[in-house]
């Protein structure tokens, strides 16, 4: 019996095809501890399958130095402010359980216009939002699972 040439492709394509909707992403660094640590290995659901951000929830985001693991917290025409540990959204302060290293110091306000502001959960260590700014909805390249 001889195999037909396409039957291996189907095959292959068929394995690999939930890799179009969710795919492996490691987690490198220590922005997001104790929530997630550097090493683990996490879900993603591809953000074409998403629905838009919605505030707490976890994504993947391209920020300036390459692929990163965020919490996004301020939304399309939002305003965030903060000064020491309190976050404010549009004035109001948000309860942030997930937060168990705040940064003590700094103040600043970041306007999201059309982007989203997104923080490492363990601020002192995190590089995010606060440095980088909003990042567009572009950037947004999946939720964690």
């Amino acid at each position: 019996m001889t195999v037909k040439p396409w039957i291996p492709v189907a095959a292959l394509a068929l394995a690999l095809s939930p890799l179009a909707v969710v795919h492996p992403v490691r987690v490198a660094g220590h922005s997001m501890e104790p929530t997630l640590h550097s090493g683990d290995l996490r879900w993603v659901l591809r953000a074409w399958a998403c629905p838009a951000p919605r505030r707490g929830e976890v994504w993947v985001v391209a920020g300036p130095e390459g692929e990163a693991v965020k919490r996004v917290l301020g939304l399309p025409g939002e305003t965030v402010a903060w000064e020491g540990p309190d976050l404010r959204v549009d004035g109001h302060t948000l309860d942030e359980p997930w937060v168990v290293h705040p940064e003590r110091r700094g103040a600043g306000r970041q306007d999201c216009g059309e982007g989203y502001l997104v923080l490492g959960d363990n601020r002192p260590e995190s590089q995010d939002g606060r440095i980088w700014g909003p990042v567009p909805s572009q950037a947004m390249q999946g939720r964690l699972l």
